[in-house]
């Protein structure tokens, strides 16, 4: 299990592991990105360490991670993608994606563009940023009611302080009490 658990880490992009909002802030946090399995527990965020858990059901934890599991073989592929192949066969010019005709090069872009999208949009992998931003906005609510807890304690110290300076002026004039001479 231990082994699995570190093929699936593995797994994640560097991209994630290395956010740029806090480096940016010079916040020295470590993020701890993990998968657990059923009604496992997740480990509890520190002061310093963020900790995000992604849930999978209990019948993932022994098999072969989602991207590994597709074989990309002809015999696999849907008879409608055959058929939407043949209808750019003859298909040349103008952003046609093809290296036949006057500019026929210009359309591979924007087909590369588009087939990542829809890749993305059906990839159902775990998505760690959202995850991260969500556990970063909760500490940040955390900080900001902490902020207004410290404001108020401040304001009524200084509140008694004003009373207990006021209670030291001669009630009469409203000026402190003169010294009384020393005798020898």
């Amino acid at each position: 299990m231990p082994r699995l658990m570190n093929a699936a880490i593995a797994l994640i992009p560097a991209a994630v592991l290395f956010t740029a909002p806090a480096a940016a802030r010079g916040v020295d946090e470590k993020v701890n990105q993990l998968i657990v399995y059923g009604d496992d527990a997740c480990p509890p965020s520190s002061d310093n360490e963020i900790t995000v858990c992604a849930r999978k059901e209990e019948s993932e934890r022994y098999r072969i991670p989602e991207p590994l599991r597709e074989t990309f073989s002809p015999e696999n592929d849907a008879w409608t993608n055959r058929v939407i192949a043949y209808e750019t066969v003859g298909a040349t010019g103008t952003l046609s994606c093809s290296p036949v005709g006057g500019g026929g090069v210009t359309g591979c872009l924007g087909k590369f563009i588009d087939t990542a999208y829809a890749e993305k949009k059906q990839d159902p992998s775990i998505r760690f940023s959202q995850l991260i931003a969500e556990e970063r906005a909760r500490r940040m609510a955390s900080i900001d009611q902490n902020a207004a807890e410290t404001q108020a304690r401040v304001e009524q110290l200084e509140r008694e302080y004003e009373v207990k300076q006021r209670a030291l002026q001669d009630p009469e004039d409203g000026h402190p009490p003169a010294a009384k001479p020393a005798a020898n």
